[in-house]
């Protein structure tokens, strides 16, 4: 039987190194982190969850709960969340919330009840006042991502206003006077900004706003193809689009082919999110994309200081996106 005193041999570190490493009980620099986890896969030692959660009262689980079946946006952000918690020696307890609230409590309750050490958020509902009160009250460590929802916890997201007016500005400056916009789920923090930014945008560029051009896609697939489908109805309809998230995109594109029109001769596109195969479309994608693997880095970090009983104030970082210039435009890229 592998034991602790054999991985320490191995990676060259004392057994108290190793114990501090597998139990997250005290610091241990990246590179002798490295080594151990190493050791102990190459040796095979596994740990007794059990008699460790008895001995440090923790059970090495962050719940995350988000709708990362559903919406392309999150899995990438819960494989860098779990990427970084798995160095710190955390299992990740997943739960997608369906953008439903009663699911989303439903679910922080049963995390609640199996002892998760932290949660990790994307709050479905706009007004997440209760469940973030249960956590409140039950000190349980918690980080808010991509939605800010509330100021007692920390706050993961990316800036929202200036970079979507950019958008507007880019497609303005090609010319387009009609420039509808497809807004997420109402209530969110996201889409509340996103549109004050599309506003800034029109403003910025001296176009009148047109409440006929701003229609919601709900966040999801289909109300965003029915959302285009609504626009280009319209006598006059928009000749470039900003879809406000990923599935909005999607759900954009399928009612662009529904009508049989053609990006971006027909209509332009400049998107809120990027896709990782956006530029194996055909036109590519022009689009802001958010720096998805650092916001879960963050994310959990946040968390696992938390955990370890930082008790600093509640921190709110905002992240930039980037503008990824490709031919849904308009723009001819070389």
């Amino acid at each position: 039987m592998v034991r602790m005193r054999d991985v320490a041999a191995a990676a060259g570190v004392s057994v108290t190194t190793v114990s501090h490493v597998l139990n997250n009980t005290r610091p241990v620099s990246p590179e002798l982190r490295q080594r151990v986890h190493d050791a102990v896969a190459a040796a095979g030692y596994t740990t007794n969850s059990v008699a460790r959660a008895l001995a440090t009262r923790n059970t090495m689980l962050i719940g995350v709960v988000m709708s990362f079946l559903s919406n392309p946006f999150f899995a990438p952000l819960v494989s860098s969340i779990e990427k970084t918690a798995r160095r710190h020696g955390y299992t990740l307890l997943l739960t997608d919330n369906h953008e439903n609230a009663a699911d989303e409590t439903t679910q922080v309750r049963i995390m609640l009840d199996r002892r998760v050490d932290g949660v990790v958020l994307a709050p479905a509902s706009t007004h997440p006042e209760l469940i973030l009160d249960l956590l409140a009250e039950r000190g349980v460590p918690a980080v808010l991502v991509d939605r800010f929802a509330d100021n007692r916890f920390d706050e993961v997201g990316v800036e929202n206003v200036e970079s979507t007016a950019s958008l507007v500005a880019h497609l303005a400056e090609h010319g387009h006077t009609r420039i509808g916009f497809i807004s997420g789920k109402a209530g969110l923090s996201t889409t509340t900004e996103r549109l004050a930014g599309y506003r800034l945008g029109l403003q910025r560029a001296g176009l009148p706003p047109d409440r006929r051009l701003v229609r919601s896609g709900s966040s999801r697939i289909e109300p965003a193809r029915e959302a285009i489908a609504a626009m280009l109805d319209l006598p006059n309809p928009p000749t470039a689009v900003v879809p406000a998230n990923n599935a909005m995109t999607v759900g954009t594109l399928r009612g662009l082919r529904d009508r049989g029109l053609r990006v971006p001769d027909d209509i332009a596109i400049a998107a809120f999110d990027d896709f990782e195969w956006a530029d194996l479309m055909n036109p590519r994608l022009t689009a802001m994309a958010q720096p998805i693997p650092e916001m879960g880095h963050v994310a959990a970090k946040l968390l696992v200081k938390r955990i370890a009983g930082d008790e600093g104030p509640p921190q709110q970082r905002v992240l930039p996106p980037t503008f990824r210039l490709r031919e849904s435009c308009g723009c001819v890229q070389s």
